[in-house]
């Protein structure tokens, strides 16, 4: 697996495979490069598929700071890296986050944001509630694991949903790092942080959810990026590229030609 080195030192591993427009997918928390697996063995007979593992996931060691900007110079790094011309993004949870950093700040030549809404108010809720739970070392990987069943439903394959689970690393400081802001900021604060990312993004944005992200999402999103393409599968979870590969690489081929 080749490394390469951020600006800030950090080292990331990544994959890459296949040859043809350059795809660079990145995975949400606690995840890494091997969650696309089923996606790469689709994209890879007609594109350059890099993934990576970010800092504090897969063999990526742990690197602070876990902020966006630094997830984000992640991936800037291994396109760097690999010399990769205004490459298609796409990210998933978290991952869908960071490539929407991204794309305010990075050459690309699209961004698909996989199940991460924008609007965190009810996502900051939740955590918070769960801050004192998370922050404590005996219960964090009970927490963790019980957001991801919720998350996850019961459409997922369970052979796959045991792939994922084998792959899943739960670093309780990369993990609470990455989730400083949504666990400490005030809810205006994160929002106007949030806004001024999402405003920043001029290119082709393709936000598609497996969770209803609620009767109003749409019209915030248009607020903030005003061409976004807002797709809703409904009932298949948080994972809707992975419930159904073929439907997803057919919908994000049918958006990168558009």
């Amino acid at each position: 697996m080749p490394t390469t080195q951020t600006g800030d030192g950090a080292t990331i591993h990544y994959e890459t495979a296949g040859a043809g427009d350059p795809v660079v997918l990145v995975h949400g928390i606690t995840e890494c490069a091997r969650m696309w697996d089923p996606i790469v063995d689709r994209l890879s007979a007609d594109h350059r598929v890099v993934t990576l593992d970010l800092r504090g996931h897969g063999e990526s060691p742990p690197y602070p700071p876990y902020d966006l900007a630094a997830l984000a110079g992640d991936v800037a790094a291994v396109a760097m890296a690999e010399g990769l011309d205004r490459p298609h993004v796409v990210g998933h949870s978290l991952g869908g986050a960071v490539v929407s950093a991204l794309a305010g700040a990075f050459p690309v030549a699209s961004a698909v944001n996989v199940d991460q809404p924008l609007k965190l108010d009810d996502f900051q809720a939740q955590l918070q509630a769960a801050a004192p739970a998370l922050r404590d070392p005996e219960l964090f990987p009970t927490v963790i694991a019980g957001l991801f069943d919720d998350l996850a439903g019961d459409v997922l394959d369970p052979t796959e949903r045991a792939r994922i689970e084998s792959h899943r690393r739960a670093d309780q400081p990369v993990v609470l790092g990455i989730w400083e802001p949504v666990l400490d900021a005030p809810t205006e604060e994160l929002a106007a942080m949030v806004e001024a990312a999402a405003s920043a993004i001029a290119g082709p944005y393709l936000s598609l959810h497996g969770i209803d992200p609620g009767p109003d999402y749409r019209a915030w999103l248009r607020t903030l990026i005003p061409h976004a393409e807002i797709d809703v599968w409904p009932g298949l979870g948080h994972y809707p590229h992975l419930v159904d590969p073929d439907r997803f690489v057919a919908r994000i081929e049918e958006f990168w030609a558009s």
